[in-house]
């Protein structure tokens, strides 16, 4: 629809951005409205802070209208390519993912919606198969670059099977590290969501740079892909920012997770993206480190995990931690581009 763009590749990365956001404003209040009538709401927990009982009933699932807003943009501005079907269908699949949790919480009016074992399972299924397809299709390296430093082959042991008239190479180790990526960025982004405004706006400000990186290394359709994520981060920021009237649920935030891992990878950014992203990874080792300081000593670490929460219960306004986070988390995402943009000029010569 827009090929008459196709010379302008800047402009459009631009136009993903505007696109997707107006989709994203223009449907979300129908969607809200249409929540609100059904009854559907969010199921607060129980032992979180009690400021947050309040938002008891808010409307959630926003994220289907997001992941409907990503879809129509990337139609109408990306080409057919096997990047753009793979980062769509595993943001999609994994949003299917979500929204499947989402209603279940809905249904039995709880907080907690699918096994953990559950969302696993498929989030490991989802990220082995686009591994596979990345470096089957796409021809993806099986290797792991460390800026400044040397470049990890993780394609020493692989085998290679015959279907039909197909080969597949399967590197094992990169597979494994690719499945724990993806779904330690799934699960820290879900993790992470949970202050009215926060996950959205990191999101907004990571993609924003993975967009950049993506430009930068002449992949203009994963670049529209997280262009079209930014805006409808920007988009939703609008209905979710304090006091929230919908969050985005499992259904937005383990699809914006997959989808920053999927990034990484076709921008062969493996390792960086754990800079850029790095509140996320941050919010994660919080909860892993709680868990484990409390499973030794029957004390907690911190005051309340996920981080987010441990400031709340020192006193910080819910609206002060969002917004230092997303300076925390634009700084980090600063350093990450700085980083990435240095090693790509010294690999050219240029310095």
């Amino acid at each position: 629809m827009f090929s008459v763009f196709s010379d302008y590749p800047t402009f459009l990365v631009f136009l993903a951005v505007v696109i997707s956001a107006a989709l994203t404003m223009a449907l979300m209040p129908l969607w809200i409205r249409m929540l609100r009538s059904s009854h559907i709401g969010q199921q607060v927990r129980a032992d979180g802070p009690q400021s947050h009982l309040v938002k008891q009933g808010t409307p959630t699932m926003g994220g289907v209208v997001m992941l409907i807003a990503v879809a129509v943009t990337i139609i109408l501005l990306a080409g057919p390519s096997p990047e753009t079907f793979l980062l769509t269908g595993a943001t999609l699949i994994a949003g299917a993912l979500g929204l499947i949790d989402d209603a279940s919480k809905v249904i039995h009016e709880r907080s907690l919606g699918l096994t953990p074992k559950a969302k696993l399972v498929g989030q490991f299924l989802v990220a082995t198969v686009f591994c596979l397809l990345a470096v089957n299709l796409v021809g993806i390296a099986p290797t792991v670059e460390i800026p400044f430093l040397f470049t990890i082959d993780m394609g020493i042991l692989t085998s290679t099977f015959t279907l039909g008239d197909a080969t597949v190479t399967v590197p094992w180790i990169y597979l494994i590290f690719c499945d724990i990526l993806l779904v330690g960025m799934c699960n820290a982004v879900n993790l992470t969501d949970g202050l009215d405004g926060l996950a959205s706006g990191t999101v907004m400000i990571v993609m924003i740079v993975m967009a950049a990186i993506s430009y930068h290394s002449n992949l203009l359709d994963p670049g529209i892909f997280a262009a079209a994520l930014a805006g409808v981060c920007i988009g939703f920021l609008w209905f979710n920012s304090y006091p929230a009237d919908i969050f985005m649920g499992d259904t937005g935030s383990l699809a914006l997770g997959m989808a920053l891992g999927c990034l990484s990878i076709l921008t062969k950014t493996e390792a960086l993206v754990l800079v850029i992203g790095g509140l996320f990874v941050v919010e994660a080792i919080s909860v892993m480190l709680q868990v484990f300081y409390f499973k030794r000593t029957q004390k907690r670490l911190f005051l309340m995990a996920p981080l987010h929460h441990h400031f709340e219960k020192k006193g910080w306004s819910e609206t002060k931690v969002v917004v230092r986070f997303w300076i925390v988390s634009g700084l980090l995402a600063a350093i990450g581009f700085f980083i990435y943009f240095a090693e790509s000029m010294m690999s050219a010569g240029v310095l």
